[in-house]
């Protein structure tokens, strides 16, 4: 019979301890559901085309509106915050909005303006 010293059963017992903990730690990076590991690009939106408006009159309120607030959604497509279209949408009104401003009704433009900041969730000035 041969016998094992207790030192020996020890040091067995703490390498394959060890070893267990280094597989488990190595095949723990192994759990990678997609097929690629390679980053996925993002489709950027496709910027807006310029709107078609009459000539707006200058230093007008209804104008200074219209740009503003053009400016902002213009921005919002580009960052994907607005859908192409719900931008259509707002866009067909800032289009009768800058009808109504070329005619010289400013105030017909401010509300087409502000009306269609609160449909979709745009602060709109008092």
């Amino acid at each position: 019979m041969r016998r094992t010293s207790r030192i020996g059963s020890i040091s067995g017992t703490a390498f394959l301890s060890a070893a267990v903990f280094l597989a488990a730690i190595a095949l723990g990076g192994c759990n990678q559901t997609s097929g690629s590991s390679a980053p996925v690009a993002a489709v950027a939106p496709q910027p807006p085309v310029p709107p078609n408006w009459p000539n707006l009159p200058e230093g007008a309120a209804c104008t200074k509106d219209l740009n503003h607030y053009q400016t902002v959604l213009d921005a919002d497509v580009h960052t994907g915050n607005v859908n192409r279209s719900v931008y259509d949408q707002i866009e067909t009104d800032l289009g009768r909005a800058a009808d109504a401003c070329a005619a010289g009704h400013d105030g017909e433009a401010r509300a087409i303006i502000r009306s269609t900041k609160i449909q979709h969730g745009y602060r709109a000035s008092a």
